[in-house]
């Protein structure tokens, strides 16, 4: 895929075009298969998690933090590698949880309780129900709303801050820690251990 072409399914994603997600999907699902395969080598975890719950949960993350204008992506290996860093956080965190409730032996061993495809909506689910975005809008403050919405229109963080104040750095890491608040109140990810 050219950068041009690239960008164009990009921007296309951020409006929350079904086509250029299914594209996407279609290219970098197999990719993300894979990488959950590679890291569930141990017997235990591959016959509790389902490298498709994984690839579900990571594509649905994307795809609202996309819409939500969070990620700089100029080449598809931007993309590849934003992909598999999530796949990796998502098995870390469902693996650590799932070790933790193995410490108490009356619990169950099973993932019901952390159901990964549970968690979050299928990529298809963010693309189609409109009503996930606009309930996420509906939790960020009139200051964080703009902001969404001006990266979600393809602005630079420079124009961003230019427009509101503040640098670009500071504009970027307050919509991150926004979308991770909102996140977690949603339930889409679950509340840092720190």
């Amino acid at each position: 895929m050219s950068e041009d072409s690239f960008a164009d399914v990009i921007a296309r994603v951020r409006r929350g075009d079904e086509q250029a997600a299914s594209e996407l999907v279609r290219r970098y699902e197999p990719e993300i298969r894979r990488e959950v395969r590679f890291l569930l080598r141990d017997p235990f975890l591959r016959r509790t998690f389902d490298s498709m719950d994984v690839c579900q949960s990571v594509l649905g993350s994307f795809f609202l933090r996309a819409a939500l204008g969070e990620y700089d992506l100029d080449r598809p290996e931007d993309l590849i590698r934003l992909l598999i860093s999530m796949t990796r956080n998502k098995v870390v965190d469902a693996t650590r949880r799932q070790r933790a409730q193995r410490r108490d032996h009356r619990r169950s061993t099973s993932l019901d309780a952390v159901d990964l495809a549970a968690q979050t909506p299928s990529p298809s689910q963010v693309v189609e129900g409109r009503e996930l975005l606009a309930a996420f809008r509906d939790r960020l403050s009139n200051e964080e709303r703009q902001l969404a919405e001006l990266r979600a229109a393809g602005r630079e963080w420079a124009d961003v801050a230019h427009e509101l104040g503040g640098t670009a750095e500071a504009r970027r890491k307050q919509l991150t820690r926004a979308i991770s608040r909102v996140s977690r109140e949603l339930g889409l990810e679950e509340p840092n251990d720190e």
